[in-house]
């Protein structure tokens, strides 16, 4: 399985066969993970935020379950600042996923409990940011993702 060539900066990853088929290396979650179409935009989109970006890796999770509605949802990736809030929500879509407006919907979903002032939607080809005014829940679209600042 080739993966595709992304519209973000390369970066050097580690892959292995495995009995389930290919696997990345998650420098996140510390284990190999299924390389799947997702995982590739998931894993650069992880990169990007760190290396370009400036946003501490410890400040980054992915994959996690939270709570919404009695529902267990897991975001891609939710960047926080250095007081541990959370500042930035990235939904990753494989490459051949067209961004809609439900790609947005589900991450607004998943903001509703965590309440982080950008939402992000990639599919590693196309990059949309918004900013999300938490008292009347409209969005404003944003030119670029923000940098980390403390």
């Amino acid at each position: 399985m080739n993966m595709e060539e992304l519209n973000l900066p390369k970066f050097q990853f580690r892959v292995k066969e495995t009995e389930k088929g290919r696997a990345i290396w998650d420098e996140f979650r510390k284990k190999y993970v299924l390389l799947t179409p997702e995982e590739w935009v998931r894993q650069h989109f992880l990169k990007f935020l760190n290396v370009h970006l400036g946003y501490p890796k410890s400040l980054l999770r992915t994959e996690f379950e939270i709570k919404y509605n009695k529902l267990k949802k897991r975001p891609d990736i939710v960047a926080y600042d250095n007081l541990g809030q959370p500042l930035m929500v990235v939904e990753c879509k494989a490459p051949e996923v067209k961004i809609s407006n439900d790609t947005f919907q589900q991450a607004a979903i998943y903001n509703q409990t965590l309440k982080a002032r950008y939402l992000v939607i990639t599919n590693g080809l196309d990059h949309f940011c918004c900013e999300q005014e938490l008292k009347t829940g409209t969005f404003q679209f944003v030119e670029k993702i923000p940098v980390y600042q403390n």
